[in-house]
C-alpha cells in the first residue's frame, strides 16, 4: 500500500466509496493510487494539466500495477472529463483563484458530481462564497497541519444532488447568510471547535497581537485605520476562540 502525506491521507480519508474518482492537478498520482488500492473507489482519472507531472504519474500507476484502473489525461481543470463520468472529483494544492476558474468552466461537471473535494491553498473564503454561491452545500470539513503549515478542506454536494430531506439536514437555514468568519475559517470546523483550527487560531492571534504591538502611536489617518482593522481582527479572534 502506498503511503500518503498527512494532508494528501486526510483529503483520501474525505473521498466516500465509489465507483470513479477524478483527481485534478494529480502531480504524482499518489492519491487515485491509494484510492484504488484502497478498495474506496474501482478506477480513477488521473489528470493534470502538464505533461510532466502527468508522465510522473504514469509512471508512478505502471508501477503499483494499476495502469488498467487508473486513466491519466492531460487536462485544464476537468475540461477532460464529461458530465455524469466520475462520482468525485478532488481538486487539491491550487490557489484560491485557480480553484475557482476550474470550478466556473467546468460547473455543469461539478454539479452533478456525488461529491466535490475541494483543498485551496489561498482564498479559501472566496472559495467558500463562491461555492455557496453557486448551491453547493457543505458536507463535511477538515483541518490538519504539516510542517507547519495548515491544510483545510472541504467536501461539497451539489443541492440538485440532494433530496429536500438530505439538503434540509445539511443546510438547516438556508435563509441565513454564513458570516465572514464561517467564510474565513469553515462553518463546520468553528461549530466542532476543530482542535486543529483552534490551533490556527491561536497561532493568528498571537501575530495579530504582534502587528498592533509594534504599529507607531500616531493620529496619521493611515496608522489609525490600520490599528482598527487589526483590533477588529483581535476582537473576531478572541470571539472564536472562547
Amino acid at each position: 500500500m502506498i503511503h500518503l502525506s498527512k494532508r494528501m491521507q486526510a483529503l483520501a480519508n474525505l473521498v466516500s466509496s465509489c465507483k470513479t474518482f477524478c483527481d485534478v492537478g494529480t502531480d504524482h498520482g499518489f492519491l487515485p493510487i491509494y484510492l484504488v488500492q484502497s478498495e474506496t473507489c474501482e478506477r480513477a482519472i488521473a489528470m493534470d494539466l502538464r505533461e510532466g507531472p502527468l508522465d510522473r504519474a504514469k509512471t508512478h500507476i505502471a508501477e503499483f500495477g494499476l495502469s488498467d484502473a487508473i486513466e491519466t489525461r492531460l487536462s485544464d481543470g476537468v475540461a477532460a472529463l464529461s458530465a455524469g463520468e466520475a462520482d468525485a472529483v478532488l481538486i487539491a494544492g491550487m490557489g484560491g483563484n485557480v480553484t475557482i476558474h476550474i470550478l466556473t468552466e467546468g460547473l455543469a461537471v461539478c454539479q452533478q458530481l456525488k461529491e466535490l473535494i475541494l483543498q485551496p491553498q489561498s482564498e479559501i473564503d472566496e472559495v467558500r462564497k463562491f461555492v455557496f454561491s453557486q448551491g453547493f452545500v457543505l458536507v463535511s470539513e477538515d483541518m490538519v497541519e504539516e510542517d507547519g503549515k495548515f491544510y483545510p478542506m472541504m467536501k461539497l454536494v451539489h443541492k440538485s444532488q440532494l433530496s429536500e430531506e438530505e439538503y434540509k439536514n445539511l443546510r438547516t437555514d438556508e435563509s441565513k447568510p454564513y458570516t465572514e468568519a464561517e467564510l474565513l475559517y469553515g462553518p463546520m470546523l468553528l461549530a466542532s471547535h476543530h482542535p486543529v483550527l483552534m490551533k490556527y487560531l491561536k497561532k493568528d492571534l498571537k501575530r495579530e497581537e504582534t502587528i498592533l504591538s509594534k504599529l507607531p502611536d500616531l493620529d496619521e489617518e493611515r496608522i489609525l485605520t490600520r490599528r482598527k482593522i487589526v483590533e477588529n481582527k483581535i476582537q473576531l479572534l478572541q470571539e472564536l476562540l472562547k
